[in-house]
């Protein structure tokens, strides 16, 4: 079973610099200050670009944990796709779109994960991480669009979470 979930986020800039923002490493440790993130591996600071590695120490849920990240997919300045090489997921995609808008660009953030561990992974997925994990990605963005533009901006999510796999069922 996979988790998915996407969050839409309105921002006051054009995609571009949406697009340059959220490939920025700086970017992301800004945004997520709260958790300690902090890169200590592969690209640790500026533009992370296609292929590349980050690592990334953070605490979360009050654990410590690291993850890698490669950049497996890049077209400036629409999309790009970050995935789990390395970390406590037993899967992890973040797909992330910068779609033009009359007042500047939606960014779209489409996420799916498994947790490991099987039967505890699920229920780990279903009580902690289907509720966390968007929260944490709806605060990311709101640093994101505070620093590119600030009024104007807005996040919400685009859908709940849903399982997706056999036997899957709509949250």
């Amino acid at each position: 079973m996979t988790v998915a979930f996407r969050v839409e986020t309105r921002l006051a800039a054009p995609p571009a610099r949406a697009f340059d923002l959220s490939l920025d490493i700086d970017a992301h440790e800004r945004s997520l200050a709260g958790t300690g993130e902090r890169a200590v591996g592969g690209v640790t600071s500026g533009a992370i670009g296609l292929g590349e590695t980050v690592t990334f120490r953070a605490r979360h849920l009050g654990v410590v944990w690291r993850l890698t990240s490669r950049i497996t997919a890049l077209e400036a300045p629409h999309r790009f796709v970050d995935e789990q090489v390395r970390g406590p997921f037993a899967h992890f995609r973040h797909e992330h779109r910068f779609e033009p808008t009359a007042g500047g660009t939606r960014m779209v953030d489409e996420i799916t994960f498994r947790a490991p561990f099987g039967p505890l992974g699920r229920l780990a997925e279903v009580l902690v991480l289907a509720r966390y994990l968007p929260r944490l990605i709806r605060a990311r963005n709101a640093v994101l669009a505070e620093e590119l533009g600030g009024p104007g901006s807005a996040v919400r999510d685009a859908g709940r979470s849903r399982r997706r796999g056999s036997g899957s069922v709509s949250r």
